[in-house]
């Protein structure tokens, strides 16, 4: 057994292309091709199909590269524990990450965890809510940041109620208003979140038995404030996302108030690593502090 090889193969799946992953790994592509080879002679099964611009698992791979990320978070929780024994606070935290907390939350909470514990190292997966979750569930992250309600069999803690908003052009008539009902929508363009980034707006459309008039579908938060900037469409995002970039448009409140919950969540908080551990409690502290009206960490 090499794990070595198995983090090799996950790297390679999780960038899709081996020559990414060799470079990643500081080895050449010939030796990635050649570690995956041997796990699969040694296997007796096909893990990857390959084709001339990426690579992807094959229906074995997939059953397999779960457990084979299992292995490796259990090796690295292991010399984290080790390092707890001899008082070294150290080890890698794979995190994943949506748009408007890694402008909002990450750089405080990256600075000042950093400066406090300089020996973990977190390694960051920006994707939509599913994305996310998915990469809980299959072992591609250790712990992440979610939309509450989160998915079946992910353990979650809630961070904070983050206030949606209606965004609308600088100017527009609607702005005069001092909070929008949704129904007064029904008759503008609709900049409607990707799917897998959607849920809430979704759900606040639902509640509201209004039915937007989708113009356009974007995943890029920061696409969708420029499409409004130039009057392409009205939108409603989460007020993390519109925070200091008023320029050019203007934010309403949404009638009868409506929130998404931020959360962070693992498969289980009680097998995770050591150092995911101080990141958990360190983020959940950096963020009642932050809207407590607490003293920032020093």
């Amino acid at each position: 057994m090499s794990l070595f090889k198995y983090q090799i193969l996950c790297t390679a799946v999780e960038l899709e292309s081996l020559t990414k992953a060799g470079e990643q790994l500081n080895i050449t592509q010939s030796a990635v091709s050649h570690a995956i080879s041997s796990l699969e002679r040694e296997f007796g099964v096909t893990l990857l199909a390959r084709n001339r611009t990426a690579v992807r698992l094959t229906a074995d791979g997939e059953r397999m590269i779960r457990l084979m990320r299992e292995m490796l978070q259990l090796n690295e929780q292991l010399h984290q524990e080790v390092a707890a024994i001899k008082g070294i606070e150290r080890g890698t935290v794979r995190l994943g990450t949506f748009t408007s907390v890694s402008i909002q939350w990450l750089p405080g909470i990256l600075k000042q965890f950093h400066s406090q514990y300089p020996l973990i190292e977190i390694t960051l997966q920006d994707g939509s809510y599913q994305e996310i979750e998915d990469s809980l569930a299959n072992g591609g992250i250790d712990i992440g940041f979610v939309n509450l309600p989160a998915a079946e069999g992910l353990e979650t803690i809630a961070l904070h109620k983050d206030r949606m908003v209606c965004v609308l052009e600088a100017g527009h008539p609607l702005g005069r208003l001092s909070e929008l009902e949704v129904g007064q929508l029904q008759d503008e363009p609709f900049i409607m979140p990707a799917a897998g980034c959607d849920n809430d707006v979704r759900r606040i459309c639902a509640e509201s038995r209004f039915a937007p008039n989708i113009k356009y579908q974007l995943e890029d938060d920061q696409a969708i404030l420029a499409m409004v900037r130039n009057g392409l469409g009205v939108s409603i995002l989460p007020e993390m996302i519109v925070a200091g970039q008023s320029d050019g448009i203007c934010v309403l409140p949404l009638a009868g108030g409506h929130y998404r919950a931020v959360g962070l969540a693992a498969r289980s908080f009680g097998k995770c690593s050591p150092a995911a551990k101080k990141l958990i409690d360190y983020v959940a502290d950096w963020v009642h502090q932050t809207y407590q009206g607490g003293s920032s960490h020093a």
